[in-house]
């Protein structure tokens, strides 16, 4: 996944920030909402991790605006307000989670992944794609019942296609979960990755479209 934080400690923030990257996701973050309302406008995030107290502004009047925008983006909130009724503002402005600060770091990878996962139409972590096992709690693959060992990069965008079974990914959709990892994406990278997944997973794990991108196959 591709994930927006949005948070203004700094060692709090790079501590999230370290912490998701460890789980193969790529990380974007910023500090203030201004900033953030530029990188929403920029690029497609498949979460976004929302302080609400930020040095230009409060976080619920952002996501109101957010969903009254139409985007649908799952959203969790990180914060230190931790009365019944800031819970409460915060779901009905659209939250799809929220979490007191402080918590245990390994608690916000399973709620990320809870989250990915029902946006995604997968509520069971195990998903079957022929003989190909894949538990995205754990991210842990095994082909023919035997393991198979992903780079950070290759799980992102393995991932990508788990999340939109049977929809055509672009190139420029792909290049954009890498973006994080590499300040410049090379031009043949994706190609570079799809090719090491066929190999590693079998051939038809990913189709190719020519001229129009890429979507999970059926191996």
């Amino acid at each position: 996944m591709r994930v927006l934080l949005i948070e203004d400690d700094t060692a709090l923030g790079a501590a999230i920030r370290d912490q998701i990257a460890a789980d193969g996701h790529s990380v974007d973050w910023v500090q203030r909402l201004d900033r953030a309302a530029e990188a929403l406008d920029a690029a497609a995030f498949d979460l976004v991790l929302l302080d609400l107290m930020l040095p230009d502004g409060l976080g619920i009047p952002f996501l109101k605006a957010l969903r009254a925008r139409g985007s649908v983006t799952p959203v969790m909130i990180l914060t230190a307000l931790d009365q019944v009724s800031d819970r409460i503002a915060g779901l009905n402005a659209g939250a799809d989670d929220y979490m007191v600060k402080p918590f245990d770091l390994a608690e916000l990878s399973a709620r990320i992944g809870s989250v990915a996962r029902r946006y995604a139409g997968n509520p069971n972590p195990i998903i079957t794609l022929g003989e190909l096992e894949v538990d995205i709690a754990a991210r842990n693959l095994r082909l023919k019942g035997k393991p198979v060992i992903l780079t950070a990069r290759e799980w992102v965008l393995f991932e990508a296609f788990l999340q939109r079974p049977g929809q055509l990914l672009s190139k420029a959709q792909l290049e954009e979960r890498l973006y994080s990892f590499d300040t410049d994406v090379e031009s043949n990278a994706i190609e570079v990755h799809v090719s090491r997944l066929r190999k590693k997973l079998g051939a038809q794990v990913i189709e190719t479209e020519r001229g129009l991108g890429y979507r999970l196959g059926k191996p």
